[in-house]
């Protein structure tokens, strides 16, 4: 007998194909999370066989069975095939699914509406088959809503608000004037979308009488055209018109009016655009009366107003002024109740602590006290039960690199927290109250979905455990994480992939990957982090692979987010070459062989931080970099670095042609030809700059792709790429 042990093969590094697979291993997980009306059904998005196509299916709270809703109507829909609404869109929302990609409950009947491929269908019950309600004809219905009632479905098509019965029939138009003159009523405008976070341009009523909506003129705005360069003959190349609001020009003109939802004359509302130029957020109050923030052009005050929709008269209800800028939020709450008095009010979340956090107000506008407090932030409120004054929300009280849940009374100023299991949590909670589902994920957990109950967070079932077979294939060791101190004595978090075992214990040559860019935070406890394949592969190849959140990044604060204010690329790129110091004061960098690559801002600070360190960076790999903040959008530049106008010295500064004498490194630029958000025309305007300085750099565009990449041939060629300039630079002799 042969009793010699039996090992199982050992896990095998990543390669380059794994690393282009998408969704990485472990990610794939049950998106769009929610609960049916009634609460008696968990329902979401999942690729079951893997890859990028989702179906629908509901989870069964009361016999605990999951089973299949509904299914794509087309199977075979690819990237390609959407019309040029639906694949801008899809950018400003980052989505890369396919299939069914959005689902809409309504909260009065049992009614599912599922958009697809510009057409509108229905499950009139979440076990009938998908009837279909409207077909686009090739011009898609955008944006679809059900009225709260349940009986209507509204949609934009052609510029235009439609509203069509659920039982099927005529859609009618109810809104008139905008087709054919360049604006649009009903939608939100690019900078809406891609920086406020605002997708939606119409609002239902409570009552389903009414719709508030926008009305969008872009005219005044120059056209910037892209060209599509990649098409076969020529008779396919094709080009895009975008009126793109440049950072000190012109904004789009935003109205906002209300309509009676079976048609009428709008009513507009008052606003004065000359001193508040954007429109960041609208929403019924349960008194009918009809609620917007107002922000002005320099991000420095926002006004929370309320508007008579009969009129259009305009009250305040708050004023927030911020020393740095403001950061919109999703945290205005209407409440009926707040105490004992029954007296109405709303939720706020303010940053004038200098940490975000909720305040309780009355419906006259009056503070009535702080709900939360300390150095830490409130990432997001989750519900509010008003029969017991208890709030709900996410923050980071416990670790600023992770997202727990808690709770918190209107009462007293007492926290809880709610969820056990270290690292992100997102959170849904049931209309009544009584239960929640917790996505949750961390460093050495992919992601897992479990349903709890909110009474005590007790778990009740779980949803979904990732099977994942590319986890037990796969070597994917945790990177390490480590906390350091830079030249001012401030905390900076950071994450190190170590390469295998056989390449030693260092120095290595060593990458930093890098975003550096404000709203964002890179190191946190999750398992993307862990799965973030293109880190992995470059550990494989042997180099030692390091992320740092600089100054700057998110959820740390305004005074650690505002350090950037009006001089962007400079403190980042301090802080990264800290971040270098400390790994070479640790042994593990070698300091003659340190390379940067990074993608958008990431890309920039790849670019800042060859040309501005050439003593310690040696490679850059910068894709779909801003070279220059002159030639971004409005709303995002400006409430970092104010206008070019005003801060001519801070733009300066911060463009990357500003440095190119400075160039000693290797650099490789990759961008998009048809990048509607970060245009080519960045990287052009750096190529310019670079040969008037006669330096050399390595250039690979992607014909066909946008912000986004998308393509997998793409994506391999580029991360192919990518890792042969790090090993010839860092790695050659």
């Amino acid at each position: 007998m042969n009793t010699t042990a039996i090992h199982p093969n050992p896990k095998r590094h990543v390669t380059l194909e794994d690393a282009i697979q998408r969704p990485a291993p472990g990610l794939n997980a049950p998106a769009s999370i929610q609960f049916s009306p009634d609460g008696k059904l968990v329902t979401y998005l999942f690729a079951a066989e893997g890859g990028l196509t989702q179906t629908l299916y509901a989870f069964d709270t009361e016999n605990g069975q999951t089973r299949l809703l509904a299914t794509p109507p087309d199977a075979n829909m690819q990237e390609g095939q959407l019309s040029p609404e639906e694949e801008l869109l899809r950018e400003r929302m980052r989505q890369v699914s396919l299939g069914i990609t959005q689902y809409i409950w309504n909260d009065k009947q049992n009614r599912i509406l599922v958009p697809f491929q510009g057409s509108l269908y229905l499950l009139d019950q979440p076990d009938t088959p998908l009837r279909l309600l409207f077909d686009c004809a090739g011009t898609p219905a955008l944006d679809p809503q059900f009225s709260p009632d349940g009986n209507r479905v509204s949609f934009v098509q052609d510029a235009e608000i439609y509203v069509i019965p659920v039982e099927g029939g005529q859609a009618q138009q109810i809104t008139h004037g905008a087709r054919g003159t360049g604006k649009t009523h009903g939608l939100a405008e690019y900078i809406a979308q891609e920086e406020m976070g605002r997708m939606c341009g119409y609002w239902w009523s409570k009552d389903s009488n009414w719709i508030a909506f926008t009305e969008v003129d872009e005219t005044h705005i120059p056209v910037y055209r892209i060209v599509h360069q990649g098409k076969d003959t020529p008779g396919e190349i094709a080009q895009e018109d975008h009126r793109y609001p440049f950072a000190g020009a012109a904004n789009a003109i935003v109205r906002l009016a209300v309509i009676p939802a079976r048609g009428g004359e709008p009513v507009w509302m008052q606003i004065d655009s000359r001193e508040y130029e954007y429109l960041a957020r609208v929403q019924w109050l349960p008194n009918g009366s009809l609620a917007a923030q107002l922000e002005n052009r320099l991000q420095d005050t926002l006004e929370l107003v309320q508007f008579n929709p009969q009129t259009g008269v305009q009250s305040r209800l708050l004023k927030e002024i911020s020393p740095v800028w403001i950061n919109l939020h999703n945290m205005f709450h209407p409440l009926k109740k707040i105490n004992e008095k029954d007296q109405a009010g709303f939720l706020w979340a303010s940053e004038r602590s200098g940490f975000r956090h909720l305040y309780l107000y009355d419906m006259t506008g009056k503070l009535i006290r702080q709900v939360t407090a300390g150095d830490w932030m409130v990432d997001e409120l989750c519900g509010v039960d008003e029969e017991t004054g208890m709030v709900y929300f996410t923050a980071t009280k416990a670790d600023v690199r992770e997202k727990h849940f808690y709770q918190a009374s209107l009462l007293n100023p007492e926290t809880k927290q709610i969820s056990a299991e270290r690292g992100m949590h997102q959170i849904v909670l049931n209309n009544a109250k009584t239960l929640y589902v917790d996505t949750f994920a961390s460093l050495s957990q992919p992601v897992t979905v479990n349903l709890h109950s909110l009474k005590d967070g007790s778990l009740l079932q779980n949803l979904f455990t990732n099977q994942d077979p590319r986890l037990a294939e796969l070597d994917l060791p945790q990177p390490e994480f480590v906390t350091l101190h830079n030249r001012k004595g401030i905390l900076l978090h950071g994450a190190i992939y170590y390469p295998p075992a056989s390449y030693g214990k260092g120095p290595f040559p060593t990458i930093v990957s890098v975003y550096g860019g404000p709203h964002a935070q890179r190191v946190i406890d999750h398992w993307s982090l862990t799965a973030s394949m293109q880190d992995q592969y470059l550990a494989s190849q042997g180099f030692l692979v390091f992320r740092l959140d600089n100054q700057g990044s998110a959820r740390r604060g305004l005074a650690f987010e505002g350090v950037i204010k009006h001089r962007m690329g400079i403190t980042e790129v301090e802080d990264q070459v800290d971040g270098v110091g400390y790994l070479v004061q640790r042994g593990l960098a070698d300091p003659k062989r340190v390379g940067v690559y990074g993608w958008s801002y990431g890309g920039y600070m790849s670019l800042m931080c060859l040309m501005q360190a050439p003593h310690v960076f040696r490679a850059a790999v910068a894709g779909a970099p801003v070279t220059n903040y002159d030639g971004y959008d409005t709303h995002y530049t400006e409430r970092y670095m104010s206008t070019p106008q005003l801060n001519p010295q801070g733009y300066e500064l911060g463009s990357a042609q500003h440095y190119v004498a400075n160039l000693k490194g290797n650099l490789l630029i990759i961008h998009g030809l048809i990048d509607e958000n970060v245009h080519f025309r960045h990287t052009a305007r750096l190529i310019n700059a670079l040969i008037a300085a006669d330096k050399p750099y390595e250039l690979l565009l992607l014909p066909d792709s946008r912000h986004l990449t998308r393509k997998p041939q793409d994506i391999r060629y580029m991360f192919k790429r990518n890792a042969e300039h790090f090993i010839k630079y860092l790695c050659g002799e």
